[in-house]
């Protein structure tokens, strides 16, 4: 095949592989890169035997696809069946979950609390950012048959892969925190304070073996459970909703027009900063592989995705509505209040019993159980996760009960240290929850960069790489998320950091930081390509409008 020039060639059918439904492409032939031929080796038993997998054959759920010779490569896709969706429907839902743990409840609360209503639009387009970035994920495990964490095992140096695959287990460390203590919270609520948050942290500290009981009775089975933690939320919410009333009118202003003033800022990136979590996106990657799909047949990936972007997109709506209940049910009941600056996780079933309290059944404890939902799901899904970055990164062959009680003892031992300090301290959690938000900030950098490379990538992606114009979509989306995360870290290291030594300290660790993202845009050689042609064109035409108004002037 002859070379392409990069830069130059812009072809209709590159730009139509932008996004989902996907028509039929040319065959990829070598350009399917090593990621599918690994695949296709494991398939039929090539494979060795100690290469990491997301999930053995037998547990993969079966599908019934249209036969090639049925619908051909160049044919249009099988019709649309209710059946095959539901066979899809399960990673997208779990997916989701990170967009419903208590992080996220508790920036929800405090953006109703003190912004009321002017800030649903942004948790609109949160979302919908947040899906365009999940679907790229599914994207990449569906096409190549290999998630994120094993593509960046192949893709990058040792040494950068080490830091990767630290910087993962960092992000899942913070976030496993906030939503261990979300669930302990909850207990203990729901058990009047009689039993302390270490004793729930290690109550929580114990689903992983419910996770490992439940996922022995296979995907589907777990799934299940999953579900069914979700419409635990959904109900909790929608009673408070329904308790609180809010106005109808306010919540369609509130949601369709976009109102951003100064004192609403931090609310505003704390909504939009929640929306990568970056092991979620390695979870999202890895959960697509759980249905028998051949990633060298284009009318299979083409329908797994179809189908997969379908589920992604009801599973966020329905997270989408769960958040827009729990913001107006606090902008309605202490919005302009005096208490709407001092409302968290930790006293809000409080706030809201004094407010709501008296109803058919009392809404504290309504609030404990949507919040020991979101903390019991959220951990599960962050045990799931932890498996596959570390198996991933890794290469590691090891027993998931093992490798599960590994990747829970990195955050159980940690937050019940912290968890006894803050248990007298309940004011001190939300600078707690700052702290773990700022983690989760400066780890967002380190999974969209390698996933954006990954997915435009020719050589990874074969005929399934996304085109020029959703290429730009997402680097703007991706640069808009770093701006943002870039405003909170800036915001909160100028209110934290006192003492010369120490700044000069953090100013370093800033270099470096910034020097190792410039690395991972840079290294994306079709990306690198593009800015060096785009420098030398404007050099040239620099150098040209000089030399003419050089003559000029000499005339």
């Amino acid at each position: 095949m002859a070379p392409r020039n990069p830069i130059f060639e812009e072809e209709a059918e590159e730009e139509a592989e932008s996004f989902l439904p996907l028509r039929s492409q040319p065959s990829g032939g070598a350009a399917d890169g090593k990621a599918r031929r690994t695949h296709a080796a494991y398939e039929d038993g090539s494979e060795d035997e100690t290469t990491e997998r997301a999930f053995e054959s037998e547990e993969k759920v079966v599908v019934a696809w249209v036969s090639d010779e049925d619908c051909g490569d160049d044919g249009p896709p099988p019709p649309f069946s209710w059946r095959k969706l539901w066979l899809f429907t399960g990673p997208g839902f779990l997916m989701s979950i990170a967009f419903l743990d208590p992080g996220n409840l508790e920036g929800d609360l405090q953006a109703g609390a003190i912004a009321g209503y002017s800030l649903l639009w942004l948790l609109l387009w949160a979302t919908a950012m947040g899906l365009l970035i999940q679907m790229l994920s599914a994207r990449l495990g569906v096409a190549t048959g290999h998630h994120l964490a094993e593509l960046c095992h192949e893709e990058y140096p040792r040494w950068a892969m080490l830091v990767l695959w630290f910087m993962a287990e960092v992000a899942l460390i913070g976030a496993d925190i906030q939503e261990v203590i979300g669930s302990a919270i909850a207990i203990k609520i729901l058990s009047r304070g009689m039993i302390p948050l270490w004793v729930g942290v290690v109550i929580t500290a114990l689903d992983c073996f419910i996770f490992l009981f439940l996922e022995n009775y296979g995907v589907r089975k777990l799934e299940a459970f999953f579900a069914f933690l979700i419409a635990t939320m959904a109900f909790s919410f929608t009673w408070m909703f329904g308790e609180a009333k809010p106005s109808g009118k306010e919540l369609l202003i509130g949601t369709l027009v976009p109102k951003l003033g100064s004192k609403t800022i931090k609310q505003a990136v704390g909504i939009v900063g929640c929306v990568i979590m970056p092991h979620n996106v390695f979870l999202h990657s890895a959960l697509v592989q759980s249905r028998k799909i051949d990633p060298n047949k284009k009318s299979h990936v083409q329908e797994a995705l179809r189908y997969y972007s379908i589920e992604s997109t009801i599973a966020l709506i329905i997270s989408f509505m769960i958040n827009l209940f729990v913001t107006a049910v606090f902008a309605k009941g202490f919005y302009g209040t005096r208490v709407a600056d001092t409302i968290g996780l930790e006293n809000a079933g409080k706030y809201l019993q004094e407010k709501y309290g008296g109803g058919l059944f009392p809404i504290l404890y309504i609030w404990g159980i949507g919040l020991l939902a979101a903390g019991q799901s959220s951990t599960i899904t962050g045990t799931y996760a932890g498996q596959f970055i570390m198996g991933g990164f890794l290469n590691l062959r090891l027993k998931k009960w093992s490798r599960s009680l590994i990747t829970r003892s990195f955050a159980i031992v940690p937050t019940i240290v912290i968890s006894l300090f803050f248990d007298t301290y309940d004011s001190a959690l939300d600078t707690l929850n700052q702290w773990l938000n700022v983690l989760q900030s400066v780890q967002i950098p380190f999974v969209l960069i390698p996933l954006l490379t990954l997915v435009s990538k020719e050589q990874v992606m074969g005929v399934f790489k996304i085109g020029p114009i959703i290429q730009a979509l997402t680097w703007i989306v991706a640069a808009l998320l770093l701006i943002i995360n870039g405003y909170l870290l800036l915001d909160f290291f100028s209110s934290e950091i006192h003492g010369l030594l120490f700044g000069l300290g953090v100013c370093v660790i800033i270099v470096i930081y910034m020097a190792f993202i410039a690395y991972l845009i840079l290294r994306g050689r079709d990306l690198f390509i593009r800015l060096t042609s785009y420098f030398t064109r404007y050099s040239l035409v620099q150098l040209v409008v000089t030399r003419c108004l050089c003559s000029r002037s000499s005339v």
